[in-house]
């Protein structure tokens, strides 16, 4: 049975005849004598295999190497030996060499050599073979295994929240129609409008732009809840921080308020950054080796002043500062490039929205550690963040870390019932698409928090990509729906 790069690459030296199966990422050759570098996606690091033609091993023939070009699978076995070249401690002397699949050299669109981006998008049933997706598609992989991990040793259930769903979580529209209504003619009310009482499920539904509210439902019974799944925004924007499909994680809490809110966030961050460093070495140092490359390639003043690893030993490694959105507001008034008109928003009342750049200078320039900001306008924040006593703010609170900026937003939720009506009733929420929302407020309420992280917004931060595109596996944007 073939054994995996990633553990022959640990293995010593032996007599024993070990096989191995993968895609050819480069050959060379020296007389009689081959180099190729194979790779099985266990690993960002290739087996050497050592093809001598003088040995005579039968199979092994100028027939059969030929068709060893890049991106062709094969299977090979022999012995591992210590490497006689430099990047490697051993290498496969084959015995055998038996070409699965071959890859025209002339079609074969991933050469060794740097491909950008913007092509490898091109070819997104291909990219996951280059050194970059691999990695971050084995980082995506540790980092889901980790959330689950981090919940499961701390009591908490996983809920699966609906996909479809007949509410508008945060109010804002701009939401995925489901129905099974025909295109042409559908039924139609006497008002011209479409008569959903009639559609497969009698009443207008969409795809859920977040699992939050039943969330809450289950944590009124269970406890310590959370939700990992696919959520979905029909908002019509080709920027390089915007997917129609995302992934979010997103615990729940009974009994907890704002301050167990926050410390919940900043160990589930902390465990998931210290998981990536200590099981994701090989793919992080190329990463961060890439990283800091495309770093030098930005004008002077967008340079980041950390290295990849750096900013994440930074938020593994700093306590959160945590300042309420006036302590916040009157720093970000004073501080100098507010002063000098740098900022390209300038900061001028109390009640605006805080934006990236503010956000990056909390983080990076004035605490130097990332930073929890708390109790926000009541007008900017969602219907179920909890009123605070001055009955101008809620009980919310954001985190943000170096060259993103808010990487976690949450709140304590409002467990009373009559000031949730009014709260809904401020954001235009007709009651009747909520009432079960509403009624666990009625039946045993309790003070409750919770709190959302995108997950491709935290694999963009632990992996250096400056595009969420490039953190999907298969991206879903305005006018792109391959696969």
């Amino acid at each position: 049975m073939s054994q995996s790069i990633s553990k022959i690459l640990t293995m010593p030296p032996s007599d024993a005849v070990v096989s191995v199966r993968g895609w050819v990422r480069t050959k060379r050759a020296s007389k009689n004598v081959s180099f190729i570098a194979l790779n099985d996606g266990s690993t960002i690091r290739n087996l050497q295999l050592v093809v001598d033609l003088d040995k005579g091993y039968e199979g092994i023939t100028e027939e059969v190497m030929v068709k060893v070009t890049t991106g062709a699978s094969l299977r090979a076995s022999g012995k591992l030996v210590a490497s006689q070249g430099s990047g490697q401690a051993v290498e496969l002397l084959c015995e055998t060499i038996s070409v699965e699949g071959v890859a025209d050299p002339e079609e074969y669109p991933l050469q060794p050599k740097k491909h950008s981006l913007e092509f490898l998008r091109e070819i997104g049933h291909l990219r996951f073979r280059t050194n970059v997706f691999g990695a971050i598609l084995r980082v995506r992989h540790a980092m889901t295994f980790a959330i689950h991990k981090f919940f499961n040793d701390l009591g908490f259930f996983n809920i699966h929240s609906p996909i479809i769903t007949g509410s508008d979580c945060e109010g804002a529209g701009e939401m995925f129609r489901v129905t099974t209504l025909p295109e042409k003619d559908p039924p139609l009310r006497e008002d011209g409008s479409v008569d959903y009482s009639e559609d497969f499920f009698g009443k207008a539904t969409n795809l859920t732009v977040s699992g939050q509210l039943e969330a809450e439902l289950a944590a009124m019974a269970l406890g310590k809840v959370y939700t990992f799944g696919p959520t979905f925004r029909a908002e019509n924007s080709n920027t390089s921080r915007h997917l129609a499909e995302f992934w979010m994680i997103e615990p729940e809490v009974a009994f907890a308020d704002l301050k167990d809110n926050m410390d919940l966030a900043e160990g589930f961050l902390k465990y998931l950054i210290g998981y990536a460093l200590e099981h994701c070495v090989d793919d992080l140092d190329f990463l961060s080796k890439r990283y800091a490359e495309e770093n030098k390639l930005k004008p002077q003043a967008e340079r980041e002043e950390m290295t990849l690893l750096e900013k994440l030993e930074f938020v593994r490694d700093n306590s959160f500062e945590r300042i309420t959105y006036t302590q916040a507001i009157d720093i970000l008034m004073e501080c100098a490039p507010n002063k000098k008109k740098k900022f390209q928003y300038p900061v001028d009342r109390w009640g605006i929205d805080l934006q990236s750049e503010h956000e990056r200078y909390l983080v990076e320039k004035h605490f130097k550690k990332p930073v929890i900001v708390t109790d926000y306008p009541r007008e900017n924040k969602a219907f179920y963040m909890r009123v605070n006593p001055d009955g101008k703010t809620v009980a919310a609170m954001d985190i943000l870390v170096p060259g993103v900026g808010e990487i976690i937003g949450g709140s304590q939720r409002e467990e009373r019932f009559e000031i949730l009506k009014e709260r809904a009733a401020e954001f235009k929420i007709p009651e009747e698409s909520i009432w079960w929302y509403l009624d666990i407020r009625k039946y045993g309420t309790v003070v409750h928090s919770g709190f959302g992280l995108g997950f491709e917004r935290l694999l963009m931060f632990i992996t250096g990509m400056g595009n969420v595109r490039d953190v999907s596996p298969f991206p879903r944007t305005p006018k792109s729906a391959e696969f």
